[in-house]
């Protein structure tokens, strides 16, 4: 099967709404729980599914994206799988940028043109969720379909954030409206399982996932050279046109990491007892780059707390907490509610004592430090002292060191925070 498939990653916009964790890296090289990428989600359900030949699209502050990349997905000399980057390029016959996601794909359609395939997988590079891309895919053959679009139930309340699909009796799409307005709901209820029902989650939206055949792909790109956008555009165009566009229903955990908030909520979502993403199903294995770290070193009190490798912690408390790699405690903090992103690297002695000379805390978190509700980026020095109490009596922000995001604060990659500290 693995040689019927191309799978395309969208590495999306500028992400303006996950600012200022993009204002030095793009949405996809986001860190995520503390040890992986959001890149690493697609690319390893890809992989758990047997798809191998993938291709991530970007375009904005790439670099550490394509560091990722390169430092992760290898592949033996005896296989014919790959993960690798296209960045936006101009050419003499196309001198702009991405203007959205279908034009992303028709502009790149010349590197894939030479390969043996039937299928193109198109997945977003910012979104949480395991799915086995096997069964759509072979719902996408026993139904005759063209196009077969990923869709999850939601209720009417979450409805109007979304595209909408309406299927028939067999889950053929018959229409699509873009983010309807409540009064409008009603008639594009769908037949969903009885758990959707009872959980009044009769609607189907659009997961931004896609499997077409080869042959409409590249005819509706080139047949429609005004579409630059799949949702908006070229799915709606399809339904029109009578294309043979199937929905995939999809009823696990997914969700969309647009915006601060959500993927704030993804992560310290992780540290309940049963989160409802499962890192610990070795069915479905989270790939990402291995690091040659030692064990975390740990004392203080932990509760519902994951930490990664590399870690020194001697912490007074740590509750709800998403601990990265390499990340430095100090004695008496206490931290609640946060995630932590760690470091790219330890500090030598050289650079503690020259940190210490100029005055500066060294990376990581000082002592008898309070942090709650908060992201701390990588590579941050916390003096001691320093308190952060994130909530809803905080404005909207952005500051030279910290943005403010419905009550999340957001402490910038790199910054350097003073002893005694306090937002």
């Amino acid at each position: 099967m693995s040689n019927s498939v191309i799978s395309i990653i969208l590495g999306g916009g500028a992400g303006t709404r996950l600012y200022p964790l993009t204002r030095r890296r793009s949405k996809p090289a986001v860190p995520l729980a503390g040890k992986y990428r959001l890149v690493d989600i697609p690319i390893s359900n890809c992989l758990n599914a047997g798809l191998n030949r993938i291709f991530v699209l970007t375009q904005f502050n790439s670099a550490s994206l394509n560091k990722h990349i390169k430092n992760t997905y290898h592949f033996s000399n005896f296989d014919k799988g790959f993960v690798d980057i296209l960045a936006a390029e101009q050419t003499p016959d196309n001198p702009t940028w991405y203007q959205g996601t279908a034009d992303a794909v028709r502009q790149c359609l010349h590197h894939m043109e030479n390969f043996e395939f039937e299928y193109i997988l198109i997945l977003s590079g910012d979104q949480l969720y395991q799915m086995d891309f096997h069964k759509m895919l072979q719902q996408h053959k026993d139904a005759g379909a063209e196009i077969s679009i990923a869709t999850i139930p939601v209720s009417a309340k979450d409805a109007s954030d979304f595209g909408i699909l309406k299927t028939n009796e067999a889950g053929a799409i018959v229409s699509f409206t873009e983010k309807p307005s409540q009064d409008v709901l009603p008639p594009w209820a769908s037949e969903v399982s009885d758990e959707m029902k009872q959980e009044g989650r009769v609607y189907l939206a659009s997961m931004g996932i896609y499997i077409f055949s080869r042959k409409v792909l590249f005819d509706m790109l080139h047949d429609q050279p005004d579409a630059t956008d799949f949702g908006k555009q070229l799915i709606p165009y399809a339904i029109e046109a009578n294309y043979k566009v199937f929905s995939y229903q999809y009823e696990g955990y997914w969700t969309d990491i647009g915006n601060i908030p959500s993927f704030f909520e993804a992560n310290i979502g992780l540290t309940d007892d049963i989160p409802l993403f499962n890192l610990y199903d070795e069915s479905q294995t989270i790939y990402s780059r291995a690091r040659m770290l030692p064990p975390a070193k740990i004392s203080g009190d932990i509760q519902k707390t994951m930490i990664a490798d590399g870690c020194i912690i001697l912490a007074s408390r740590l509750e709800r907490c998403v601990i990265g790699i390499r990340t430095r405690i100090g004695k008496g903090s206490i931290i609640t509610n946060s995630y932590i992103m760690g470091s790219d690297y330890y500090q030598t002695l050289d650079e503690l004592n020259r940190a210490k000379d100029n005055g500066l805390p060294p990376m990581g978190i000082g002592e008898d430090c309070v942090i709650n509700n908060a992201i701390i980026d990588k590579n941050c020095s916390i003096g001691n002292g320093v308190h952060i109490n994130g909530g809803k009596h905080l404005a909207d922000g952005d500051f030279e060191k910290y943005t403010v995001k419905d009550g999340i604060v957001v402490v910038k990659k790199g910054m350097v925070l003073p002893d005694g500290f306090e937002i």
